[in-house]
């Protein structure tokens, strides 16, 4: 008789608090075969902490190419793989998209067992609008790319969620105030779900003079809450902006033409001063600094 193939168990798991930890996440955990984990110390652990001993193997960005065929084989043969990432719900800015449509792909039956995420959680505190909302993930670490990201963002009307390194938040609300204006009304999710979780909620000048007062602001996992520009704003149309500030920046020096570019179209003078600072290496004004 011909075995049955496997399945791909996509399992949530907590956030912080292992009491988040479903009685069906631990169910499915411990009735797989094989567990494939981001970080296998880190899942190990919870294993440890829920008594479960399902044998693990890593699959994280720099080695899921090669490690899918291993794991589309074990699901041939018969064996429920579960895949977890370090925290929450898998695939949600963590590894394991290609495990997961190539599985589909290949007629295998793929399970979400839902649970924790950064996410949702942050979006049900924030005290901002839920029913329209975008997840935009890590912004770019380097500064001009990500005053350019943000400049590609001012005017989305839906609320954006971002997650942040703690080294880099005073800047990120910096740039967020500059490019979205200082009186966007947002939130930081602290810690979520742990001992010292706090949830600071302001205007982006607020919270960006928050972060700049308080050591703590900077300290764990952060998720930050924005909300949407308001609806019926002056929308900018991107592509003009672009295609305006690469021909006055044949002519002008980045400020002036910045400056023109924001007349002309009706850009935030930030949002186009980043787009020369992508395309030249120019340093971005403050967000309290007027573009000349």
């Amino acid at each position: 008789m011909l075995k049955a193939p496997g399945r791909l168990l996509v399992v949530a798991t907590p956030i912080g608090n292992l009491a988040d930890l479903s009685p069906r996440a631990l169910e499915a955990l411990g009735s797989a075969a094989l567990i494939a984990a981001e970080d296998t110390r880190h899942t190990r652990l919870l294993l440890q902490a829920a008594g479960v001993a399902t044998p693990l193997v890593s699959l994280h960005a720099h080695n899921e190419s090669q490690r899918v065929p291993e794991l589309l084989e074990r699901l041939a043969d018969g064996t429920d793989v579960a895949l977890v990432s370090d925290a929450g719900t898998p695939l949600l800015s963590d590894p394991g998209f290609e495990l997961v449509s190539r599985a589909a792909a290949a007629g295998f039956a793929v399970h979400t067992i839902p649970g924790p995420s950064a996410i949702t959680a942050a979006l049900s505190v924030a005290g901002l609008p839920t029913h329209r909302f975008c997840f935009e993930g890590f912004l770019p670490a380097r500064a001009a790319e990500r005053r350019a990201a943000l400049a590609q963002l001012a005017h989305e009307t839906r609320t954006l969620v971002f997650f942040e390194a703690p080294h880099r938040i005073e800047a990120a609300l910096a740039d967020l105030a500059a490019h979205f204006g200082p009186q966007r009304r947002a939130a930081v999710a602290r810690e979520l779900t742990k001992t010292h979780e706090t949830i600071y909620r302001g205007t982006l000048a607020e919270l960006h003079a928050r972060a700049r007062a308080e050591q703590n602001f900077a300290r764990g996992e952060l998720t930050v809450v924005v909300a949407g520009a308001a609806a019926g704003a002056d929308a900018v149309d991107a592509g003009e902006l672009r295609r305006t500030m690469d021909i006055l920046l044949r002519e002008l020096p980045p400020g002036r033409a910045a400056a023109t570019a924001a007349a002309l179209t009706g850009a935030p003078r930030a949002a186009a001063y980043a787009l020369a600072a992508t395309r030249d290496g120019a340093p971005a004004p403050p967000a309290d600094e007027e573009i000349p």
